[in-house]
């Protein structure tokens, strides 16, 4: 057992998994810690009704279900439009707010696509060194960038996806 695999405040962390040990060359380490915080966010959802997913939980208006929408789009952005540079600026919806007739599976198979084509991006490009299609912020940026910013907000999210599971039914862990 590590240090920090311990419980909270009384409460085991039922979902725990370590992380990668992946040292095999940069794209094989950051496709791996990439890969492990999607699975973390996604992982939040899993055995939760279709009630829970959507419950607003903070002022914020988030829930589990909108964050998995939300990092749907942020994956199609940024792999898609930004390093691949296919379609257009337009009609890119960030928000966190799940339109009532969505199909909780649709909205978790949407998320689980948009992580496919993200990855095959990544092994079409393959070069952490080669820079985007589409300028972010007025310059072009490496896949490394890329793959270290979606790193950044997936783990983030996460952690967003820890607390709500956590208000939902007691679930904890990474």
């Amino acid at each position: 057992m590590t240090l920090c695999a311990v419980t909270l405040a009384g409460m085991a962390e039922t979902q725990r998994e370590a992380v990668p040990r992946n040292d095999g060359g940069e794209l094989d380490t950051a496709t791996a810690f990439l890969g492990f915080a999607r699975h973390c966010l996604i992982k939040k959802t899993e055995g939760l009704t279709d009630e829970q997913l959507r419950r607003v939980l903070v002022d914020s208006g988030t829930s589990l279900l909108g964050l998995i929408q939300h990092s749907a789009v942020g994956e199609r952005w940024w792999f898609g439009y930004h390093l691949l540079g296919s379609g257009s600026a337009d009609g890119w919806d960030c928000t966190l707010e799940v339109v009532p007739t969505a199909r909780t599976a649709d909205v978790l198979q949407d998320y689980r696509d948009a992580v496919s084509e993200s990855d095959a991006a990544i092994r079409r490009i393959g070069d952490p060194e080669a820079l985007t299609a589409r300028p972010i912020d007025g310059k072009p940026r490496s896949l490394r960038w890329v793959l270290a910013h979606m790193t950044s907000e997936t783990a983030r999210h996460a952690g967003h996806a820890d607390i709500l599971r956590e208000q939902i039914d007691n679930v904890t862990g990474r």
